[in-house]
């Protein structure tokens, strides 16, 4: 994976903004600290990071080519899984090529094809090619979203960057937050509006969209969308077929040229993912497959089974490893380093994130670079093959809101009456909520509980499921490790979507579709173990930090979150009792109050670390 960055203005020679250029080329070397370049032309400039994963030589960017009189050339962060594929189809038409890496697949493809090279492609990707004869920057982002991209315009310019950094570096931005940016960190967050880029005039690339643009105008489509059709295979011909494209995926996933592992928690989907990898290694003679579990520190000490948990993942992990054969390693985050880094993951996200949950999978990452460069995961399953609570709780299912977001009172009463009066959440949540109801294609003479799951699907795949690929690829990146997401291959997501609840349920089993395709692979009682999401942090030192570092901030005059916030009851909540029974989920099951302080603490550093003016 990379880090890719540009600019262009139409009105404007930038044949000589190499220091600009170069920050915003900078600010990104975690994503790719391998390899660096630029290239500048009179309208456009483009700055490239590089973590080296295929064609050590033959990938470099930016990458220029020619087709008769006109040049095209690239700046690209991704992987394609049917590079060869691809390849074999521009060859026949004639085309040749310098190098084997995909890089130069995917250029000569739109030299091609144009925008419809998107349909061809089956991987995780963004990218952006500009054309000299045409004058136009093309940016185009993956079908589910799994690599960033954002951009602005203003007037003549537009820039572009993986990260919000690479934008927030170039010296002529000016960082600003309105009252919609205000409502996304305070009433959305830590999930986000598709296309919103927080800052003011920032937008990100949406998912199956592409943009092309020229002097004259932004031209922004999608290329993919969930669409809904009547699901006709018997539920033996289901299983086979989600078989057949889970098995695919995860082999096409495995191709690279550096070291590649797995996560292995002991759940459902990462524990799926490392079977038909290990099956993969053995079968061409790779070796053991390497995986990796993470647990954090005195967990056994801390910990009490509940209905989201009911039991620790490291056994597990254990279980399957011995199961499957691979080289385990078990690690383990000290509680100290998960203090001492509280505020790390703000320096990948650029915005308010996931709490303890990012501080872990960072440190995590971190870890595991020090052996892999490549990593496979199992984030998705759940969108996918609707694990979460939400899919079958009668509360969630009635709610005329996003099933994560049923205690939006637990935040509203942190924010300050000023703070409240101009985003009016509840009014901001239920508007994002019926725009995105919109979207979803409605099935003649589907019943109400049917069409209410389809629903569910939709707000999981293209709202929820967003936010963790974006911690996934930051905290990731942040330590220059590359995931891999196989559950978000668009075949898959696309076949099993419309695939109605009772086979997704089959056998009375949540996910009971997945653990019938993943059968005779993991042994009887982990095929059906209930689900454990990824873990927190019990350790009460974590609960005392966060508490003592909101007081803390809100007794501190300067604090530029003070206006935003009730400092009585941020006071009020951190002076209270505590005890994990008296959990308030405020982020679906994932984030509790602990968590909220360490959010609020990560909202203030942003304002401060950017000098935010709010607008």
């Amino acid at each position: 994976m990379c880090g890719i960055a540009g600019w262009i203005d139409w009105e404007r020679d930038l044949s000589g903004e190499r220091e600009a250029l170069n920050q915003m080329g900078k600010s990104l070397i975690c994503r790719g600290p391998d390899a660096e370049g630029m290239w500048l032309s009179s309208s456009a400039a483009f700055a490239h990071r590089r973590l080296i994963v295929v064609d050590p030589a033959g990938g470099a960017q930016p990458m220029t080519r020619r087709l008769g009189d006109n040049s095209y050339t690239l700046v690209y962060n991704g992987e394609l899984y049917n590079t060869e594929d691809v390849r074999r189809e521009l060859l026949e038409q004639g085309f040749h090529f310098e190098s084997y890496s995909d890089t130069e697949v995917v250029l000569t493809a739109y030299m091609a094809f144009g925008p419809r090279c998107l349909e061809k492609f089956n991987g995780i990707y963004a990218f952006a090619i500009w054309d000299a004869a045409n004058k136009s920057l093309f940016l185009a982002r993956d079908r589910l979203g799994v690599k960033p991209l954002f951009f602005t315009r203003q007037g003549s310019r537009i820039l572009f960057a993986s990260e919000l950094k690479g934008i927030l570096s170039h010296p002529d931005f000016v960082p600003e937050v309105d009252t919609e940016g205000l409502a996304e960190v305070f009433a959305i967050g830590p999930a986000k509006t598709p296309g919103h880029g927080i800052f003011k005039g920032v937008e990100e690339v949406r998912a199956g969209h592409f943009i092309l643009a020229t002097r004259e105008k932004m031209h922004d489509e999608a290329y993919w969308t969930l669409r809904s059709h009547p699901h006709e295979d018997s539920l033996d011909e289901t299983v086979e077929r989600v078989r057949e494209l889970f098995k695919d995926t995860v082999r096409r996933q495995l191709v690279s040229d550096v070291p590649v592992c797995t996560f292995l928690s002991g759940g459902l989907d990462s524990s799926g993912v490392s079977a038909l990898a290990a099956q993969y290694y053995a079968e061409t003679g790779q070796g053991p497959l390497h995986t990796y579990s993470i647990e954090i520190e005195d967990m056994e000490k801390h910990f009490t089974a509940n209905s989201f948990q009911k039991s620790l993942d490291a056994p597990w992990a254990m279980k399957i490893s011995e199961h499957l054969g691979t080289v385990h390693h078990r690690i383990v985050v000290p509680m100290q380093k998960m203090v001492d880094d509280l505020l790390t993951p703000l320096g990948a996200r650029d915005v308010p994130g996931m709490a303890d949950i990012d501080v872990s999978m960072y440190l995590f990452c971190k870890a595991v670079k020090e052996e892999h460069t490549v990593a496979l995961t199992g984030e998705a399953a759940d969108e996918v093959f609707g694990g979460y609570p939400w899919f079958h709780r009668q509360e969630s299912l009635d709610a005329d809101t996003f099933p994560w977001s049923l205690r939006l009172g637990e935040r509203m009463r942190i924010m300050s009456g000023e703070l409240k009066e101009m985003i009016r959440p509840e009014e901001y949540v239920k508007n994002r909520y019926r725009e995105a109801l919109a979207e979803v294609e409605r099935l003649p003479g589907e019943d109400a509980h049917e069409a209410r799951v389809r629903e569910i699907g939709y707000l999981s795949i293209t709202r929820f499921l967003p936010t963790l690929l974006d911690r996934k690829d930051r905290m990731s990146m942040g330590a220059s490790l590359e995931a891999r997401v196989p559950f978000t291959d668009h075949r898959l997501v696309e076949y099993v979507y419309n695939v109605p609840w009772a086979m997704k349920a089959c056998d009375g089993e949540i996910k009971g579709l997945l653990r019938r395709a993943l059968k005779g692979m993991l042994p009887e009682d982990a095929l059906y173990r209930k689900k454990s999401p990824y873990p927190g942090t019990p350790n009460p030192e974590y609960l005392e930090a966060t508490r003592r570092m909101a007081l803390e901030m809100v007794q501190d005059q300067n604090a530029p979150i003070r206006p935003l916030v009730d400092v009585e009851a941020i006071q009020k909540l951190a002076e209270e009792s505590y005890h994990p029974s008296e959990h308030r989920p405020w982020f679906g099951q994932i984030l509790g109050t602990a968590q909220l302080f360490h959010y609020l603490i990560e909202v203030n550093a942003w304002l401060d670390k950017w000098k935010i003016k709010l607008v």
